[in-house]
């Protein structure tokens, strides 16, 4: 199993050109003179993955507020992430990337830990990229209950 690179603060955030659940394409350059928030699930509908995106549901007013853009993307495929944000009235883009080509550039597809072993899927995790495009704060392994209060904490969002 290998190792998924990870990002740090200050380096440029990869961009990426994916289709979204209406099969629009957006791009990262789309949004540059904004702040992103980029998070990575590992499949639409299961708990966890729906107990994070109704969280970012749920405080997207406020993160827009202070100028952020949320994002999510994940492995399904684009009529999967349809019926997720239908099912969830979820209120921003879900981006497929089917071939993870955008998660091994974020880092965000690797080892990790599941029940106590060591597996290779999806990394559950969340950039944050300024409006220049570079990513201030790369968050690896985050926990889906808690995370986006968490974030708006370090982000100084109330």
């Amino acid at each position: 199993m290998t190792t998924a690179t990870r990002l740090e603060a200050g380096e440029p955030a990869p961009d990426f050109r994916l289709s979204d659940s209406t099969g629009a394409e957006r791009s990262l350059a789309d949004y540059r003179g904004h702040k992103v928030v980029l998070y990575f699930y590992p499949a639409a509908m299961t708990p966890g993955c729906t107990t994070e995106a109704c969280d970012f549901r749920d405080n997207l007013n406020s993160l827009q507020v202070a100028g952020y853009q949320v994002l999510g993307v994940s492995k399904d495929e684009p009529a999967a992430n349809a019926e997720f944000a239908e099912q969830e009235h979820l209120n921003f883009p879900l981006l497929s990337d089917q071939d993870l080509t955008v998660h091994h550039a974020y880092g965000a597809y690797g080892e990790k830990s599941l029940y106590g072993k060591t597996v290779t899927g999806v990394i559950r995790s969340t950039f944050v990229i300024g409006e220049d495009g570079v990513v201030q704060l790369p968050l690896y392994n985050v926990k889906a209950s808690g995370h986006v209060a968490s974030l708006r904490k370090k982000l100084g969002i109330d």
